[in-house]
């Protein structure tokens, strides 16, 4: 999947890889898509609740090389 910006919160623990992640957000214009690496098992259900409290959309979710990754689109 294509994405304008990436940011990696591998070794970072709850709510970290969250803050981070809005703060990247911030940065960013409505429709772009935001690459997040991280490597907290907890991230998988806060990145959801994340995009569904914010209103970003969450395009998709896997794993990578034992790390998580997300998309998210801003709203």
């Amino acid at each position: 999947m294509e994405f304008n910006k990436e940011f990696d919160a591998s070794g970072l623990a709850c709510p970290l890889p969250i803050v981070k992640t809005k703060k990247a957000l911030a940065d960013m214009t409505s429709g772009q898509v935001l690459r997040v690496i991280s490597t907290d098992p907890g991230s998988v259900c806060d990145m959801a609740a994340f995009a569904e409290q914010t209103g970003n959309a969450l395009l998709e979710q896997g794993s990578e090389n034992s790390k998580y990754v997300f998309y998210l689109k801003k709203a």
